[in-house]
């Protein structure tokens, strides 16, 4: 992933999703929005206590910059699940422009053009996906329950099931989000990890202290796409820590609930 700079904007994108063409995408910082206070200042967060206002400028300036359809996107309704649906053209606008009648869904895919997906972060780890070939895309918001329970796979599974995509062909992006330098986690969630995802243990530390552990999401994740099928080389991972980087990034765990939202957006 780099930082691309859309006018006064950084936003997060992957080359090789750029090179295959046909697919808009970014994924936000803190930077280049109206809101104030904890909410400084690209919060696309509703519901968190800033004004609606604000947070529909900020989407407006963020969809500007990555060159997508605000009125068309559909969002997540995020729970921290493994559940991925189908998004469908009669699908467009939920969550920002019509109430949404989504329930526990932390990944959409679909092959319909000009139909945004949207995920929500502030820690867990972004991921997007771009199959060039069958014109297919997924995202999908994983946390750690989202990671121990595969949702990558999941997401990878719904292409293939769905449009016929071949997982040799499908790009995937790892965003940023808390890296393995800060998240640390107590013996309950190790082992959650140690039970769902087969070597695993290579992406942790510990256990040290109380029975802590560090776990590496982004190698996680990545380990998780790779044993979906996905080629090494197809999939790009961000190195950028959400709560090392506060000037660029809200984290929920450093900063609790006085914090924004960033977003992943992707876009055929």
């Amino acid at each position: 992933m780099i930082i691309s700079h859309k006018g006064a904007m950084p936003i997060g994108v992957f080359p090789d999703f750029e090179k295959a063409g046909l697919a808009a995408h970014g994924i936000s910082t803190r930077i280049g929005g109206v809101s104030e206070g904890s909410f400084n200042s690209l919060n696309l967060g509703l519901g968190r206590g800033d004004s609606r206002e604000n947070v529909l400028e900020n989407f407006k300036r963020f969809f500007e910059a990555v060159g997508a359809d605000m009125n068309s996107a559909v969002f997540s309704s995020q729970t921290h699940t493994s559940n991925v649906i189908i998004a469908e053209a009669s699908d467009r606008g939920k969550g920002l422009k019509r109430k949404s009648d989504f329930h526990d869904v932390d990944g959409l895919c679909t092959n319909e053009p000009g139909l945004p997906l949207v995920t929500f972060y502030a820690d867990c780890v972004p991921l997007l996906f771009y199959d060039p070939i069958e014109k297919a895309i997924a995202a999908a918001h994983a946390g750690w329950r989202g990671t121990a329970n595969m949702i990558g796979m999941k997401a990878v599974s719904a292409l293939v099931s769905a449009y016929g995509c071949k997982p040799e062909n499908i790009l995937a992006g790892i965003g940023p989000s808390i890296g393995p330098c800060c998240f640390e986690v107590d013996e309950p969630v190790a082992l959650e990890f140690k039970k769902r995802v087969p070597g695993c243990e290579a992406f942790m530390q510990g256990p040290y202290g109380a029975n802590k552990h560090k776990i590496d999401l982004w190698s996680c994740n990545k380990h998780i796409l790779a044993m979906a099928g996905l080629k090494q080389e197809n999939i790009d991972c961000s190195p950028l820590c959400t709560s090392c980087h506060s000037g660029l990034y809200y984290s929920h765990r450093r900063d609790g609930g006085a914090r924004g939202s960033m977003a992943a957006v992707i876009s055929l």
